[in-house]
């Protein structure tokens, strides 16, 4: 297992917030889709309002 630093913005209200996740993925595409999941079920957004803009091999 690789580790990842995730980040991004998602939308909070009418404001977006920047977020940085550390994530243990396989791959980088898995690693994106754990923090769609994260962000998603923690402040109840769908995908269209989380933007990642980069994914880093740690």
């Amino acid at each position: 297992m690789q580790q990842f630093i995730v980040s991004g913005t998602f939308r909070a209200g009418h404001l977006w917030e920047n977020f940085t996740k550390t994530i243990t993925s396989q791959n980088e595409s898995n690693a994106k889709e754990k923090v769609y999941s994260l962000i998603g079920s923690e402040h109840g957004l769908k995908r269209n309002l989380i933007k990642i803009e980069s994914i880093i091999k740690e």
